[in-house]
């Protein structure tokens, strides 16, 4: 997928547009008495890349699950400024159905939403195109490689065209040179389409090359220790990852996860750099 985009400008702590969502006092407890989430306040800007950064167990995806409207807060309350807007979801795995070609995994959404196969053509073929897999719609899953399956899964979730989208840790199961590459694109895609980004990461390397603002999260129960800002514009590259900036922001990050889960802080391994 190559992708050209206009550099997003930095924007001020004055000039930050007002909340797209908040949740405030959020609490989760789940029915074996887990408590996921304790007094939860997050704000979600308009157009932003916001990272939720943080141990297994930090609560996480519950969040994204609680923005989604797939499960509620115990207590506590979350508020869209205008209501919850078009939303698209992408999981950990690609989730696709392997009986069906890549078409169909695509226009499934517009499917369930009443839009015909005819209708949907030209949609699910500029969902395709916006992640580099034009000339694949009949193909399926098995011929898929793992990062090209990931694709078409937020291809799937793009369809709609969504004001938000959530996206639960979609890289973690892929080997490095595929999630740099997809990174990359990510960020660039974010541009072109100018919607709001939450995503989940256990990566200190990939939040800080990925977003405009990181949110560390401690658990038991989950909750936001720091919010780090990274001002670097959009998109971003090879440059800014080599970039002093960049590894000064991820010293900081990972000194925050690290006092997140009650350890010192260490310096990574140059080798494990990204």
């Amino acid at each position: 997928m190559t992708i050209i985009a206009s550099p997003e400008p930095t924007t001020s702590a004055a000039s930050q547009p007002a909340p797209l969502a908040t949740l405030n006092g959020v609490d989760k407890l789940f029915p074996n008495g887990v408590q996921a989430l304790a007094g939860l306040d997050i704000a979600v800007r308009e157009g932003e890349f916001l990272s939720l950064l943080g141990p297994s167990g930090c609560g996480k995806s519950t969040v994204l699950r609680l923005l989604a409207g797939l499960t509620s807060p115990t207590r506590g309350k979350i508020d869209w400024r205008d209501g919850r807007p078009e939303l698209g979801f992408v999981f950990q795995e690609p989730t696709l159905m392997p009986w069906s070609s890549v078409f169909a995994n695509v226009w499934l959404p517009l499917r369930l939403a009443g839009v015909s196969r005819r209708d949907a053509n030209a949609r699910v073929a500029e969902a395709l195109d916006r992640v580099g897999l034009t000339g694949f719609s009949n193909a399926y899953p098995r011929e898929l490689s793992g990062g090209m399956k990931m694709r078409v899964s937020i291809a799937r979730a793009l369809v709609t065209r969504p004001a938000v989208l959530l996206m639960d840790e979609p890289f973690a199961a892929l080997d490095e040179i595929t999630r740099t590459k997809l990174n990359d694109d990510l960020v660039a895609l974010k541009c072109v389409l100018g919607a709001t980004v939450v995503f989940v990461t256990h990566s200190v390397y990939e939040s800080v090359y990925l977003s405009n603002r990181i949110l560390v999260m401690a658990a038991r129960p989950g909750r936001v220790v720091a919010d780090i800002a990274i001002d670097a514009p959009l998109p971003r590259n090879e440059e800014f990852r080599l970039g002093a900036p960049y590894a000064a922001k991820c010293r900081e990050t990972s000194a925050a996860l690290h006092r997140a889960m009650g350890e010192p802080a260490a310096s990574p391994p140059e080798g494990e750099r990204r």
